[in-house]
């Protein structure tokens, strides 16, 4: 597995795979308020493409490039290794130093580390009370897990449409979906653009409701002036493989203090003890459960590997906008793709770079389209299925596909390329000529 970050970061920070401690400016990087970002330097790591012409013979690349690997390298490598040399291997004292650094990067009070953010979302609905008889406004443009997690406490999901440039769901659609059973708003953060909190809180005020925010994409991003994960909302972070930061699998809550003393329980079978608390010295064998938890707990291997990704998150999300710029220079004059969005008001944390095909302006449609750069050695994906068009869903609910025309049209043209810090320059390069040549190639 490819491991070495000083191949594909920029800057003396990386040039010999060390990492900038968590709270600190690497070299190469610019304080915006409280958080860095990365200078624009994207033109020294993937030089301006030049568009096919008629006239221009396309190469395509020899080897797959995948859609997202994970970048591990001997840090974390190191500090696994540490940790199975260790008295402990689940929750314990890493686990409980993850939660306290991630929890001050974010600027929350504390954090709950847990198995995934599935895990989170399902805790923070148990601990809120939320169960059969009430109901749960979110969207349809999300991984199923979002819905499951209310199936799963007996309440019914109640899903609206997004909105068209951030494709975040929609505050006028939630205001038109409460309803006297109406519990909560799960507001995802998709692919990692922040959701119109301000609106979507005003309207859980004026009807006492519960705000939950769902950040699995939203690693390190910013609505506004305060960090996703900072505010009393309970917010549910993601470190799957795939993610900004990974843990292999698992996951963090935040909230406010009142909410993750309820939570604690709820993720590790309602005990008022964890194995820390009980088998480490000075510790007391005695516990209470407290109610029919879950067993989500994060074990301090997992921990191990965040707390390094953790302390190169910087640069990590500092290479992904540089790649994200890179792909916008190159994209940006062709009138057959629809670039995604960055508000003015947020912070990206640009998880996704999601591409929407005009139709109008080509010969084939989405489908194809991935056809084509699979055959040019370019993996992709697409983020996501709507919730209401798979079985269960529909057949449950009753839901037509165009229930939600805003969710469903852009589904049908959208794509998502590969974005992660393990992209060399050769390798952005590869994704924009292949992108361009099938515009190029299949133009109407």
């Amino acid at each position: 597995m490819y491991s070495s970050e000083s191949k594909v970061l920029t800057g003396s920070n990386t040039a010999e795979g060390r990492s900038t401690p968590a709270g600190s400016a690497a070299p190469g990087l610019r304080r915006s308020g409280d958080r860095t970002a990365p200078i624009a330097t994207y033109r020294e790591v993937a030089p301006r493409v030049r568009r096919p012409t008629s006239s221009t013979t396309y190469v395509p690349r020899q080897t797959f490039l995948a859609f997202s690997p994970p970048l591990v390298g001997e840090e974390e490598i190191h500090e696994v290794v540490d940790t199975l040399r260790s008295d402990w291997l689940t929750t314990g004292p890493k686990t409980r130093r993850f939660e306290q650094d991630f929890a001050r990067y974010v600027g929350a009070n504390d954090a709950l580390a847990l198995n995934s953010c599935t895990a989170g979302l399902h805790t923070a609905l148990a601990a809120l009370g939320i169960g059969p008889g009430d109901e749960v406004i979110t969207t349809p443009m999300t991984f199923a897990a979002t819905v499951n997690v209310i199936e799963h406490v007996g309440a019914r999901p109640v899903l609206v449409d997004v909105e068209p440039d951030t494709l975040n769901i929609d505050p006028l659609a939630i205001e038109r979906a409460i309803s006297p059973r109406t519990r909560a708003i799960v507001a995802v953060h998709y692919s990692g653009h922040p959701a119109d909190l301000d609106a979507i809180e005003e309207l859980a005020r004026e009807n006492d409701l519960f705000v939950i925010e769902d950040a699995a994409h939203a690693l390190p991003a910013r609505y506004k002036n305060r960090t996703i994960g900072s505010g009393r909302n309970p917010t549910a972070f993601s470190f799957y493989a795939t993610k900004n930061l990974t843990t292999g699998e698992g996951g963090m809550l935040t909230g406010s203090d009142e909410f993750l003393e309820r939570a604690r329980p709820f993720s590790l079978h309602g005990m008022t003890r964890d194995a820390l608390s009980r088998y480490a010295k000075g510790g007391s064998w005695r516990y209470e459960i407290l109610s029919p938890g879950f067993k989500y707990n994060m074990t301090d291997i997992q921990a191990a590997m965040g707390l390094c990704q953790l302390r190169k998150l910087e640069c990590f999300d500092a290479r992904r906008r540089e790649i994200v710029e890179t792909y916008h220079d190159a994209f940006a004059g062709e009138d057959a793709l629809e670039l995604p969005v960055e508000r003015h008001d947020v912070r990206h944390a640009w998880h996704l770079y999601v591409l929407r095909l005009r139709a109008d302006a080509l010969r084939i449609g989405r489908d194809q389209f991935i056809d084509e750069l699979t055959a040019r050695n370019i993996g992709t994906s697409v983020h996501f299925i709507p919730v209401h068009l798979h079985p269960y869903y529909r057949d449950r609910y009753g839901y037509d596909e165009n229930d939600f025309p805003v969710a469903v049209s852009n589904f049908e043209r959208m794509l998502s390329l590969p974005l992660n810090p393990r992209l060399s320059s050769s390798d952005v390069s590869d994704v924009i000529e292949a992108v361009l040549d099938i515009v190029h190639t299949y133009r109407r």
